[in-house]
């Protein structure tokens, strides 16, 4: 009980805690204390006053290496397995209220999975790999499926990978390098960015309607591609309709120029 109390004497005088406390309103650190209450009921730990990872991982959508690495770094890299109220504002208000640098210095931590304070291709690789399995459906069937590894191959490709001077055979992602990436893939930058924040804002995959009984191997189109193309819009779209298919309406210009004019 004394070494219970102590220790959330000890969080409260934390500096950095009551920094991130001056960057909310009193209403967001209410709502951050109901959703901090919410989750560690669902823990349904022995202390009533820690988040457990799985339940973590649940909230902000995503598992694996991913899920893993977030959850260290709200809880400060202790390995305790305990996520408090006080981890979560801290790295809340980093996450969400810190300045640009600080926040893509956050998430570029963030993709260093391995935690050995080196972003290198197969941190990245793991990283899209449980990204892009986030955002596709459940029922996303295997051929499109299938088209996650040419995804993530595209990604690695347009990340600009160096090898240093050191002995190390994989290459590694500097952080300049990470922002021109991001810069490239703006769908990714605001995925890794919302985590944190009210579930899906950061993966909204647009519906996708073939209409006319169209054959969804004959389309080229994907989930993975609408939510990529989808991050560099202006706009949020929900929905996504094929208004023209040469294989169902022939490959007359007329016929093609008739279908685009319901726009």
């Amino acid at each position: 009980m004394g070494n219970s109390e102590s220790s959330s004497s000890s969080s409260s005088a934390d500096p950095r805690f009551k920094s991130a406390c001056r960057a909310f309103t009193q209403k967001e650190l209410e709502d951050l204390k109901s959703l901090f209450v919410s989750l560690a009921a669902k823990s349904q730990s022995d202390n009533p006053h820690y988040i457990t990872p799985p339940v973590f991982k649940e909230y902000i959508g995503a598992g694996g290496p991913l899920g893993d690495r977030m959850f260290d770094l709200v809880t400060q890299k202790r390995k305790d397995q305990k996520l408090t109220f006080q981890d979560l504002v801290i790295a809340k208000g980093t996450y969400e209220k810190g300045t640009k640098d600080d926040i893509e210095e956050f998430i570029y931590q963030l993709l260093d999975v391995y935690g050995d304070g080196v972003v290198g291709r197969s941190d990245v690789e793991r990283v899209l790999a449980t990204m892009l399995n986030s955002i596709c459906s459940e029922n996303c069937s295997e051929s499109r499926s299938g088209s996650e590894q040419e995804c993530v191959d595209i990604f690695l490709n347009a990340a600009n990978f160096k090898k240093d001077d050191s002995d190390k055979a994989e290459s590694s992602l500097s952080f300049e390098d990470f922002r021109r990436w991001c810069a490239l893939l703006p769908s990714v930058r605001k995925f890794l960015g919302s985590l944190l924040m009210p579930p899906d804002s950061g993966s909204q995959v647009p519906k996708l309607v073939d209409g006319e009984s169209i054959d969804p191997n004959l389309v080229l189109m994907r989930e993975q591609y609408a939510w990529l193309i989808g991050g560099a819009l202006s706009h949020e779209l929900s929905e996504w309709k094929l208004l023209y298919h040469s294989a169902v309406h022939g490959q007359s210009f007329n016929t093609f120029l008739g279908k685009m004019s319901v726009l």
